[in-house]
């Protein structure tokens, strides 16, 4: 029997579904993965005119502070022209703290923006995906552990004779229930298959 680890089946019809629908949850995935992206970058770059704005500031800020320091030592009106001057500094400081701010604001905005744009898309898409996957892989799990033993097989024939179509029973044996109470090894083997292959497992002929 194949491997029971691998969350896939081994029909050709259901392992390719399955493979498309991967594919599919991928690219869906990716789409929005750089949808987020954008976003981010978007609000990243309103951080970003922030700081080169807050370094001026700061530069003009240093410059005014110099100016003021410097015209102190003018004779007479040097107190006069450097209050002005030192004024004007901490006011550019003050822009330099508000732009710092804001930065630190555009950066968290950027990553929760980006995160609620994309979160909901995907997971809208993955975890339907993933459910299907989880539940599959239990129940092929569940199924070709019960076909390694004799009384699982039986019990996968009781279930395909239960479920499955009356065309496919026939297909397998004119009188299929009166196998399975006969304890027919190839009748019962059939019907294990049968009900294997509708959950998309096949088995290796003993």
């Amino acid at each position: 029997m194949r491997s029971r680890f691998l969350p896939y089946a081994t029909t050709p019809g259901r392992l390719a579904a399955q493979l498309f629908s991967d594919f599919a949850v991928a690219v869906w995935t990716a789409i929005w993965t750089l949808v987020g992206v954008a976003v981010y970058d978007a609000m990243s770059a309103i951080g970003q005119a922030g700081r080169q704005v807050e370094s001026g500031a700061k530069g003009i800020a240093g410059n005014l502070a110099s100016a003021g320091y410097g015209a102190q030592r003018i004779p007479v009106v040097g107190d006069a022209v450097s209050k002005p001057l030192t004024a004007a500094s901490e006011a550019a400081l003050d822009v330099a703290g508000a732009l710092h701010n804001l930065d630190t604001t555009a950066s968290w905005l950027a990553v929760l923006l980006a995160l609620a744009v994309v979160a909901l898309p995907i997971l809208v898409a993955v975890m339907p995906w993933l459910f299907l996957r989880l539940r599959f892989f239990r129940h092929k799990w569940t199924v070709t552990a019960l076909a390694a033993t004799p009384a699982g097989e039986q019990l996968l024939a009781l279930r395909a004779l239960t479920n499955r179509p009356p065309r496919k029973l026939t297909a397998i044996s004119l009188d299929p229930v009166g196998g399975w109470r006969r304890e027919d090894p190839v009748t019962i083997r059939a019907l294990a298959a049968l009900e294997l292959r509708s959950a998309g497992i096949t088995i290796r002929t003993r």
